[in-house]
């Protein structure tokens, strides 16, 4: 009897949490962790149901699969974003194929302070991410990290967001307004205890490639960085100071199958390979029902106009949406920052409501100033300093930039010239239109910060595109760029 009491009473302090008595002990015996990640789909719902087939097989094989997006789940697909519960859609279908948890975004703040606190309260799995700090009336709920007991190994993953824009993500600053951001080195540097807590340390990080790369070199302590933001494709992972790095590009074209081999508490194997998502041949019948009727609104597919010849680069579709700013106010100068123009090329053939809100999916309002040339010229740097896309594209001017480097780190001179080709008077006054974000980034001279004409830049584009009727932007340029 006592015997028996004995082992109760050791079941009772191991189990004591609710949790089984193999989640409480370092795995002792080999098995494999099978995770499926996705970063950066940005809404692209489309290839959600290939994506839930391929979850249904590797889970036909491993029903202890772990599913992990590593942020901005949203922006890019009006279908989701323009949704009467925007971000609902790309919600919804992340619950019916199970994700386990989700790191931050920049983009996952797009719904500003009480859209994130729904989003979040829609979703069936966390938010995971330690350098973030909210006003807690703000209702936004989140975890710097969290374990997972799978198999009987015991796994931490611990969440970070990129702060690169004046210490807050690449969002709109209006949607942060409540919440504060570390960076994200300082703040692994404090959670490292986590490595002796766990036989599997996973960062979930939404930094870009370059940045986990220095954080594997900085801290070994990590198995595995599921990677997002830069959008860089990485073919079979790659490992850096014995730390295995994963990346896909954006909008859902591949995911990541890692395995991870554990032995007695400790990984003593990992890889990683890529499937094609976009040219899988089988989609989930019910993830597809429920894309079929999110995309159930005609008013996506009006024609707007006629694209005479294909679009192909992000430079030709920013000078059309430049000019459409230009045509609407009636400014001397438009400019929008590089970062804006949501896709590089779209055929020849219609162009669509739906293409727009693609091409401009962050609901920015226009926005005037009157500045110098020389104003504008010191204007267009500091975007350029707020954008690792590439500097601003333009229309009633043309530039002409030198940068310090061929990474494009800094400019060194720029030159700006007016439509008849001579330089730009510096010493005259101008009316310049801009999206409200790429004003934000450009450092306004003076007290006038502009007049926001309370007209949202998609909107201006759509009317543009109905009043032109037919467009061709092919071979347009607006930009000479030298190194």
């Amino acid at each position: 009897m006592k015997k028996i009491l004995s082992i109760l009473a050791t079941l009772l302090v191991l189990g004591g949490t609710g949790k089984a008595l193999g989640q409480n002990i370092r795995a002792s015996y080999k098995t494999d962790i099978n995770i499926v990640s996705v970063n950066d789909v940005h809404a692209a719902i489309e290839n959600m149901p290939k994506m839930a087939a391929i979850v249904d097989s590797l889970r036909a094989v491993d029903k202890d699969l772990m599913v992990i997006s590593a942020g901005d789940n949203r922006t890019g697909n009006p279908v989701n974003d323009m949704y009467s519960d925007p971000s609902y859609p790309m919600i919804a279908l992340m619950n019916q194929m199970g994700f386990l948890c989700s790191a931050f975004g920049n983009h996952e703040f797009d719904s500003g302070q009480a859209g994130l606190a729904r989003n979040i309260n829609e979703s069936a799995f966390p938010y995971i991410c330690a350098n973030i700090f909210t006003d807690q009336e703000l209702g936004i709920q989140y975890i710097p990290y969290k374990f997972f007991y799978v198999k009987g190994v015991k796994i931490c993953i611990l969440g970070v967001v990129e702060a690169e824009f004046n210490g807050i993500p690449s969002t709109h600053p209006n949607n942060v307004k409540g919440m504060r951001f570390a960076q994200a080195e300082e703040t692994i540097r404090k959670y490292l205890w986590l490595r002796d807590e766990c036989d599997v340390f996973i960062l979930l990080s939404h930094i870009g490639y370059e940045e986990d790369v220095e954080v594997a070199k900085k801290f070994p302590q990590f198995d595995l960085i599921i990677g997002g933001h830069s959008h860089t494709q990485i073919d079979g992972g790659e490992l850096h100071n014995g730390v295995l790095i994963t990346q896909n590009e954006n909008k859902l074209k591949k995911l990541t199958h890692t395995v991870l081999v554990v032995e007695n508490g400790k990984v003593t194997g990992k890889s990683a390979t890529n499937i094609n998502v976009k040219d899988y041949p089988k989609q989930n019948v019910a993830s597809k029902c429920l894309v079929d009727f999110f995309s159930d609104n005609p008013e996506f597919k009006r024609v707007l106009a006629q694209a005479q010849t294909p679009f192909s680069s992000y430079e030709e579709l920013g000078i059309m949406m430049c000019d459409a700013l230009k045509d609407f106010s009636g400014a001397d100068i438009a400019y929008c920052n590089s970062g804006g123009v949501r896709y590089e090329d779209h055929p020849a053939g219609d162009f669509t409501v739906n293409d727009v809100l693609r091409l401009d999916p962050f609901g920015n309002t226009a926005v005037i100033v009157n500045v110098t040339g020389k104003e504008l010229r010191d204007m267009l740097i500091a975007c350029k300093s707020q954008d690792s896309h590439g500097f601003p594209f333009t229309s009633g001017i043309s530039c002409e930039v030198t940068y310090t480097d061929k990474q494009q780190s800094g400019v060194k001179d720029l030159k700006l010239f007016g439509q008849d080709g001579k330089p730009l008077n510096l010493n005259k006054k101008y009316k310049v239109i801009a999206n409200s974000y790429a004003i934000i980034t450009s450092d306004v001279p003076g007290d006038d910060q502009g007049e926001d004409i309370n007209a949202l830049t998609a909107d201006i584009l759509m009317k543009y595109l109905e009043k032109m009727k037919t467009v061709s932007y092919q071979g347009r340029k607006c930009l000479k760029e030298n190194y």
